[in-house]
């Protein structure tokens, strides 16, 4: 049987360290905040209860499907479907089609730009083959209008940061649930993070600054990965109840 992404592909690379994941968590963290389509993940109340954890299981989920079978990776995505779904049913209307293209190009576009921020430029093949697996997700899930290649999905993402991210009341508030589950020191390590990744469009909505206080500070810690102290420096900074997961992440 074989796996739904190949066992030497970049996107296992990517997807199999803890310190990229969380930069992807991070940006994705951000643009959440600000899409239009936001107040889906607040009809359950989960979000706000709890929003590390909801945005975690959404990176749990796409990791997930990385490192599966075929099988299993369509039966991950299928379930992915059905919660979607059933919260529909819930709340008696569809979710956007565009909503659904939006998470899929967030996880494009922050593994490309989490990886190249921790280790280096990704190739135009790799970067092609990033697109390819998580467009296979979309395709399964029998979203409409997804882009055919690499350099049209890039074309499409700048015309969903256009269209599809706005500032509201649910920006605002998710940021402060934010504040609030990781604590202030913890907080401003996310947005210096957030910083580093997210699109100019997202950057200049949330009023964020172009500079991040963890730019000199990269260049240590990826010494630190050399002489194995990394790991130290991660238990810092990360939530107690995420610091087993998180690690549980590192495959390379």
């Amino acid at each position: 049987m074989e796996y739904f992404v190949k066992e030497q592909s970049i996107v296992r690379k990517i997807w199999g360290k803890s310190d990229t994941i969380l930069f992807i968590f991070g940006g994705a963290a951000a643009e959440f905040a600000v899409n239009k389509a936001v107040d889906w993940l607040y009809f359950t109340g989960k979000l706000p209860a709890d929003p590390l954890g909801r945005l975690f299981s959404t990176v749990s989920y796409a990791r997930r499907i990385v490192f599966s079978k075929e099988d299993d990776a369509l039966k991950a995505i299928d379930t992915i479907t059905s919660i979607h779904k059933h919260v529909e049913n819930s709340r008696g209307s569809s979710i956007p089609d565009w909503a659904y293209r939006d998470v899929l190009y967030m996880l494009i576009h922050y593994s490309i730009a989490s990886f190249e921020l921790l280790e280096r430029k990704l190739t135009d093949d790799e970067k092609e083959e990033l697109f390819d697996v998580f467009n296979r997700m979309g395709s399964r899930m029998q979203l409409k209008e997804l882009p055919k290649n690499y350099n049209e999905w890039l074309i499409a993402r700048k015309q969903h940061l256009k269209e599809n991210i706005i500032k509201s009341n649910y920006s605002a508030d998710l940021f402060k649930q934010y504040k609030k589950h990781l604590g202030a020191f913890r907080f401003a390590v996310l947005i210096e993070g957030e910083i580093l990744v997210v699109p100019e469009e997202v950057r200049e909505l949330l009023g964020f600054r172009k500079f991040s206080f963890l730019s000199p500070i990269l260049p240590l810690y990826k010494f630190s990965k050399f002489i194995k102290l990394d790991g130290f420096i991660k238990w810092l900074i990360l939530p107690p109840l995420y610091r087993k997961q998180i690690n549980e992440l590192d495959i390379y």
